[in-house]
């Protein structure tokens, strides 16, 4: 299991990771807000950790920025804030759970637990466009039933086209699919992923219209 933790807490942190890898699990470590939007762009994650009360941009503007892109990764809020507001804030931005500090490293992991096994049972439909298949819980994409290795970005405009599928869908419209809405990013950027995807899925599989933007090819 790999996971995110967003905390400027040194020593609470340290003692976090510590205790994550003593269940053998994976975690990265980030201490304020745009460090963890850049890693959620470029890694997938089995869950976050995530404190509200970060230097500069509050642990909000994080959640915001995760559920504005349809990231279902599961995240636990670890603060401060014990107020029932603030709970219902956190909840209502997309939180799974919330832990209130100061906390048992043990009841942590078991939320960690908890949260990952309802993601995994979540019913979310597989989306397929011929023979090109991916699997949003698995975040694998398959092409004739073989595995096709896709970065964070490749995966993110995929999925959204393939959610659209039968749309036109403009540049803006996949940068904000592949960045959220607060990212500047190149002029090129998107017709880069379009032709990554377009060697490894076919020439014909994303179709440019021209003025417009770009949607998916006849099925083959």
């Amino acid at each position: 299991m790999n996971l995110l933790l967003v905390e400027d807490d040194p020593m609470l942190a340290e003692a976090i990771c510590d205790g994550v890898r003593q269940h053998d699990w994976t975690i990265a470590r980030v201490a304020n807000a745009s460090a963890a939007k850049a890693a959620l762009v470029d890694h997938a994650y089995a869950a976050v950790l995530l404190d509200l009360g970060l230097p500069g941009e509050s642990g909000l503007t994080v959640l915001r920025f995760l559920r504005d892109r349809y990231d279902t990764v599961p995240v636990i809020v670890l603060t401060a804030r014990g107020q029932l507001s603030d709970r219902i804030q956190g909840l209502d931005t997309g939180a799974d759970d919330y832990l209130v500090k100061p906390f048992q490293l043990d009841e942590l992991f078991a939320r960690v637990r908890a949260v990952t096994r309802r993601s995994e049972g979540q019913m979310v439909p597989v989306l397929q466009h011929g023979d090109v298949v991916l699997d949003p819980v698995k975040r694998c994409v398959t092409r004739g039933g073989e595995p096709v290795p896709l970065s964070a970005h490749e995966y993110l405009m995929l999925r959204a086209l393939l959610k659209r599928n039968g749309h036109i869908l403009t540049r803006d419209d996949l940068e904000r699919a592949i960045y959220g809405d607060t990212a500047t990013v190149g002029s090129n950027t998107v017709s880069v992923f379009v032709h990554q995807l377009r060697r490894k899925l076919g020439e014909d599989f994303i179709k440019t219209v021209h003025g417009h933007g770009y949607t998916l090819g006849a099925r083959p």
